[in-house]
């Protein structure tokens, strides 16, 4: 865990500034087809920049996060995992805090929704719902690559695929073409064994 105490007040109140011009906080989500949630949700820290020396130092002195080149000689500083944000991220910028009233709105819900994702919010419709109440007021609204509409709209696409499956589900008993498990019993025309041959 990041020991803020230990940041010198120089450091630490630089890259407040740093990031309260040129970094945002946001609310990401994205689509996911092999979990039974339609979408993988995340709290991200991002700064962009040309100088990838001070993205290095920021890096350093949050202890998290990699910076990797978005390209056009940009490049991004970012932290995306839940447990950096919490013990890192938030006791930095709480410590050493912002001046725009924009940023500080910004990382004030970024912190709350931090909680609830601690919380499990983001695991459940309901969770993601609050976690989008919230995201409604960050960035000015700003342009986002999916719209609230179309993440809770992809729940209830997974729900209905869930109770066709579930229909189709053949009853106890009844003949099905389900791949049997190891122990199955033979079926004549097959060459597997119905269980491991035994010396």
């Amino acid at each position: 865990m990041l020991k803020v105490s230990q940041i010198p007040l120089h450091i630490g109140y630089y890259f407040a500034g740093f990031v309260d011009g040129e970094g945002s906080f946001h609310l990401s989500f994205r689509r996911r087809t092999d979990y039974k949630l339609p979408w993988k949700v995340s709290l991200c820290l991002n700064v962009s920049q040309k100088d990838r020396t001070i993205l290095a130092l920021l890096k350093r002195h949050l202890q998290c996060g990699t910076i990797r080149y978005k390209g056009d000689g940009v490049w991004m500083y970012e932290v995306n995992n839940l447990n950096a944000i919490r013990q890192n991220v938030i006791p930095f910028f709480k410590r050493f805090g912002f001046l725009s009233a924009k940023k500080k709105r910004d990382f004030s819900l970024f912190s709350n929704m931090a909680d609830l994702m601690a919380n499990g919010a983001h695991l459940s419709k309901e969770g993601i719902c609050q976690l989008l109440r919230l995201r409604r007021k960050m960035n000015d609204g700003g342009k986002r690559k999916y719209a609230e509409e179309e993440i809770l709209a992809a729940f209830e696409q997974t729900e209905s695929s869930e109770t066709i499956c579930r229909t189709l589900e053949s009853p106890q008993g009844a003949k099905d073409d389900i791949v049997r498990t190891a122990g199955r019993p033979a079926e004549p025309g097959r060459n597997d064994p119905a269980h491991p041959l035994t010396g």
